[in-house]
């Protein structure tokens, strides 16, 4: 899987991590200081889950079956999410 990091927000870096489907997972380049974490967006929403243990921190426009497929594809590729984090921001 490739890693995408040069997307930008307002000068901030956004590493995409991984697409499925509608659905993208990334994280900010200036959020080192947080417990891992993973942000996923499609179209105008969005969501943050911690990744130890994998739970909700956030969510705007997903209804309840969105977050639960999203959770599962967290839990999915929680390894991959937690390898790219420390990868990019040490341990």
């Amino acid at each position: 899987m490739e890693v995408k990091l040069h997307i930008e927000r307002r000068g901030v870096e956004l590493p995409t991590i991984l697409r499925i489907g509608k659905f993208r997972f990334f994280f900010f380049s200036n959020e080192g200081k947080e417990p891992p974490h993973i942000h996923i967006e499609s179209e105008d929403k969005y969501a943050k889950f911690w990744l130890e243990p994998v739970r909700l921190a956030k969510s705007i426009g997903y209804n309840a079956h969105e977050i639960n497929e999203i959770r599962k594809m967290v839990l999915e590729h929680k390894n991959l999410f937690k390898e790219r984090w420390y990868g990019y921001f040490g341990s």
